[in-house]
């Protein structure tokens, strides 16, 4: 056996920097078939069945993807990650823990930032190294943009305790964060085409429907077949439906 056979099925392994010229009008599915099956010749059964499963065909509304956000991090669909790794100041876990606890550890002021779905604080390396996650719609320039706009004065008092943190309205601030930003190897997104906006667009459209339903419902002068579509409509949206993979 050569060093271009698996260990595990004795089959010819595709050679780094050689690629098969009968490969290059595949599809992007079609190599992502392609490369999985080549990573499972060499994977145990159980692994080859969780393979399998992230090809399957599912139902598109769920289609992610895996492209650059700009600058810095990965999108898949309309969502984005931000991973960034920095040096904390002597204290800064300290005074960044007493601001968490006065907020109960959340920030309703930064749904400002629309595009906002979550961001996180975690300290490691005995609280001397802060890593910085968050979701996001759109860009990586757009997002930055939206926090030196939207929420100034909470990234600065957060950020402060950072070592060499320019301030968010320096004209380094995104050198020094994309800097230290770490893109993911691997991004899922449950719900890629879902974007803030849409998540706040769908709940007020369920609480006006809820109302509507529940003031149809009171209502004597309906006739029964109408009765009964608005019953069958409450059926239906009330439904828990699991996702389709």
């Amino acid at each position: 056996m050569n060093n271009t056979q698996s260990p595990h099925t004795g089959k010819d392994l595709p050679r780094p920097g050689n690629p098969d010229p009968r490969l290059s009008d595949e599809s992007r599915l079609e190599e992502f078939r392609r490369v999985a099956a080549e990573v499972a010749a060499d994977a145990p059964t159980i692994a080859q069945i969780s393979i399998n499963a992230l090809i399957k065909d599912h139902n598109p509304l769920y289609d992610g993807s895996s492209q650059s956000a700009g600058r810095a991090g990965r999108q898949s669909g309309n969502v984005s990650e931000l991973t960034a790794i920095a040096e904390l100041k002597p204290g800064g876990a300290d005074r960044l823990r007493r601001i968490f606890n006065l907020t109960g550890g959340n920030f309703d002021g930064a749904q400002r930032v629309s595009t906002l779905h979550n961001m996180r604080f975690v300290f490691f390396d005995d609280d001397t190294r802060i890593i910085f996650a968050t979701a996001y719609d759109g860009d990586w320039d757009t997002y930055i943009n939206d926090f030196a706009t939207k929420i100034p004065e909470l990234m600065d008092l957060l950020f402060a305790n950072v070592v060499g943190w320019p301030g968010i309205s320096s004209p380094d601030v995104k050198d020094y964060i994309a800097e230290h930003q770490i893109d993911a190897a691997g991004w899922f997104v449950a719900n890629p085409q879902v974007t803030v906006v849409d998540t706040r667009r769908l709940q007020r459209t369920e609480q006006a429907l809820d109302t509507f339903l529940d003031t149809m419902a009171s209502n004597d002068a309906v006739d029964p077949t109408t009765r009964e579509a608005l019953r069958v409509l409450a059926e239906q949206v009330s439904e828990p439906t699991g996702v389709d993979y």
